[in-house]
């Protein structure tokens, strides 16, 4: 007796290029939200499962733990230098993007606060790259005069309020950690536009 299979045992037909770029923009999304709950130690098989795909298919894009990391970096810094290019943008506008990154990503907290132990050199010099470029797009609106102006104040400070943001525990809420940023900003006496993405 021939088996036919059944609809949901058909395999899919093979979609190429597009199904890779799907996953690979699954695996971002899956990643940020289980950083951002687990840290970034979170298993490689959760973000997996998250995105809705094999571990192989997570090993093709993203050869280990920090490659996966540097590319949901690569994304949140990207948005910020979007920020800082756009028409009419400021400072206060651009720290805003910069602190909702600071309270929806544990990749971008771990890329303010980066140290090498344990992390391979090219992996160091990637993170200080990428926080290199926060630096020149917060810094290429800092108005003439502003007490973050001098050489080291605005990684520091943005690095303190990060830290804050951070939170006691993985539980607190986004709203938690706004508030608590917002609170040290407030201290520093830094102005800050409303913390929300860019959306270009």
């Amino acid at each position: 007796m021939t088996h036919h299979p059944a609809p949901d045992e058909r395999r899919r037909p093979n979609q190429g290029p597009k199904a890779a770029a799907r996953n690979r923009a699954a695996l971002i999304a899956a990643a940020r939200e289980i950083y951002t709950d687990q840290g970034l130690d979170a298993p490689l098989s959760a973000i997996a499962r998250r995105a809705g795909v094999g571990q192989g298919v997570l090993y093709r894009h993203f050869h280990d733990r920090d490659a996966l990391a540097a590319a949901v970096l690569e994304e949140n810094v990207h948005q910020i230098e979007q920020a800082a290019g756009a028409a009419g943008a400021t400072f206060a506008a651009v720290l805003g993007v910069v602190t909702w990154h600071m309270t929806e990503s544990a990749a971008f907290i771990g890329l303010l606060h980066f140290g090498g132990a344990g992390r391979a050199a090219d992996t160091e010099a990637h993170a200080s790259a990428l926080s290199g470029r926060v630096e020149r797009a917060l810094r290429g609106l800092l108005p003439d005069g502003h007490r973050l102006a001098a050489a080291d104040d605005l990684m520091l400070a943005v690095a303190m309020v990060s830290g804050v943001a951070t939170g006691l525990t993985r539980q607190e809420t986004r709203q938690e950690r706004e508030r608590r940023a917002l609170a040290a900003w407030r201290l520093l006496g830094v102005e800050v536009g409303p913390v929300r993405p860019f959306e270009g």
